[in-house]
C-alpha cells in the first residue's frame, strides 16, 4: 500500500510562506501605517466633548471648507474621468508623432512636487499670467477662486484615471469593434454595447482614485486657492491653521469627521463598482 499522498490532495508549494504567516505580517504593516495612524485621530479628538466637538465641525467657516474640499474634488473627477478615458483612448488606439512623451507626460503629476504645480498653475492663470490675462477680459478669474482649486485638483489626479482605464482598453482588441460593425452596428452600438461595459468598472475605480487624491490635496492648492475663508479655504488647510494654533483637539475633529466622509464615500463608490462587475457578469451569461 502505497504511502503517498494522491496528487490531488496534495498542498501546492508556493514562493511565499504560510498563509497565517503572510497574514500576520501584512496585518502588522497595515496596522503601523495606516490603522494605528487613523485609530490616534480618533483617540486625540475624544479629548473634546460632545459639544465642543459639535461646536467645531459645524461652525460655519468648517462646514465652507468641507463643501469646497469635497465639491472641487468631485468635479476635478468627474472631468478627469471624461477626458481622462479619452487621453487613455488616444494613446491606446492611435499611432501619431511623439506619442511616447504625451504617455510620459500623463505621469509628471506623480513625480511633480506638488508645490511646484501650485506654483506653477498660479503663475498661469493669475489675473496678469499668460492664460489668466485672457480669460480675465471675459470675465472669468480663476486664480485665487474655486474655480482655481478644481484646476490644481483636475491637474494632480489625471493620471489616476488615465492609468486605470489604459489597460482595460489595451486588453479590449480592435478586432472586437471589427466583428460588431461586420454585424451591422454602428458606432454608438458598438461603444455602448461593446467598449463601455467591458471600460466602466476601470473608468469608476479611477474616478474613486482621483477623487480620494483630489480630497486631501494641500500643497498646489493653497498656492492658487486664495486661502480666503468661506470662499477658497479647503480643509487640509484649515486642519494645518489649527494645529499651527496649538489647537490639537479641534484640528483632529476636522480630520475626523474628514476622514469618515471619505470613507463613506469610498465605500458607495466601491459598492457600486461591484454592482457594475456583476451586471457586466450576468450580461455576458
Amino acid at each position: 500500500m502505497s504511502s503517498q499522498v494522491p496528487a490531488a490532495r496534495r498542498k501546492p508549494k508556493r514562493v511565499l510562506p504560510g498563509f497565517g504567516l503572510t497574514l500576520g505580517y501584512s496585518v502588522t504593516y497595515l496596522s503601523l501605517l495606516v490603522l494605528i495612524p487613523l485609530a490616534a485621530v480618533f483617540l486625540k479628538a475624544t479629548g473634546l466633548t460632545w459639544q465642543e466637538f459639535t461646536n467645531i465641525i459645524f461652525s460655519p467657516r468648517v462646514l465652507a471648507s468641507y463643501k469646497i474640499s469635497f465639491g472641487a474634488a468631485f468635479i476635478a473627477a468627474v472631468i478627469n474621468a471624461f477626458f481622462g478615458f479619452l487621453v487613455a483612448w488616444v494613446l491606446v488606439r492611435y499611432p501619431f508623432p511623439g506619442k511616447r512623451l504625451v504617455d510620459a507626460l500623463v505621469d509628471l503629476p506623480f513625480a511633480l512636487p506638488t508645490a511646484v504645480a501650485g506654483i506653477a498653475l498660479t503663475a498661469l492663470y493669475a489675473p496678469n499670467g499668460w492664460f489668466g490675462s485672457v480669460l480675465i477680459e471675459y470675465g472669468i478669474k480663476v486664480a485665487f477662486t474655486p474655480v482655481g482649486i478644481v484646476v490644481a485638483l483636475t491637474f494632480i489626479s489625471l493620471p489616476f484615471v488615465v492609468r486605470t482605464v489604459q489597460p482595460v482598453l489595451a486588453d479590449l482588441e480592435a478586432e472586437v469593434e471589427e466583428a460588431a460593425a461586420s454585424l451591422g452596428a454602428s458606432r454608438w452600438q458598438t461603444f455602448k454595447a461593446v467598449i463601455w461595459p467591458a471600460v466602466l468598472p476601470a473608468l469608476i475605480t479611477g474616478f474613486a482614485l482621483a477623487f480620494a487624491r483630489a480630497i486631501g490635496e494641500y500643497g498646489s492648492v493653497i498656492f492658487i486657492a486664495g486661502n480666503m475663508p468661506m470662499v477658497s479655504e479647503i480643509a487640509p488647510l484649515l486642519i494645518v491653521t489649527q494645529l499651527e494654533q496649538y489647537n490639537y483637539e479641534g484640528a483632529t475633529a476636522i480630520a475626523a469627521v474628514m476622514l469618515v466622509i471619505s470613507f463613506v464615500l469610498l465605500l458607495l463608490i466601491n459598492s457600486l463598482q461591484i454592482w457594475v462587475r456583476q451586471r457586466g457578469a450576468r450580461g455576458e451569461e
